[in-house]
């Protein structure tokens, strides 16, 4: 539930909220007292650090890639350079809003951007032969 009580004089469902902070007030004349105290945007929730964040897959297959792959994604300033242009943005929107994703992949994958994409992809989470670590 919002607290709707004024951080002035704690009177109840008040109208407005500070731009800054957030908190409540619930007149020109609270407004004006809440500007003489010290105001500061509210804290947000820390994020949990990256090695913190424990996602498990449903179903996992042989060819699931292990999460740890998936989260060096973020990193590459070579997919994020596919992503800037808008027509691929468009193709997996459309992939992801098909009601049959495999037969969009499927159509997407004759599209040579889509498929520029997804080699940029596979060159992180499975990198060739030669590029492996021993």
């Amino acid at each position: 539930m919002i607290d709707k009580k004024c951080c002035i004089c704690e009177k109840e469902d008040a109208p407005y909220k500070c731009p800054i902070c957030k908190k409540p007030y619930c007149s020109v004349t609270c407004c004006k007292e809440h500007k003489n105290q010290i105001c500061e945007p509210p804290k947000l929730p820390e994020e949990p650090k990256e090695h913190e964040i424990k996602r498990n897959y449903q179903f996992p297959t042989e060819d699931t890639v292990p999460m740890e792959k998936l989260q060096q994604l973020q990193y590459s300033k070579e997919l994020k350079e596919c992503l800037k242009r808008s027509d691929l943005r468009n193709i997996m929107k459309a992939v992801l809003n098909s009601e049959n994703p495999t037969e969009a992949i499927a159509s997407a994958m004759k599209m040579p951007l889509f498929v520029e994409m997804a080699d940029v992809c596979l060159k992180i989470v499975e990198p060739p032969d030669d590029v492996k670590p021993c």
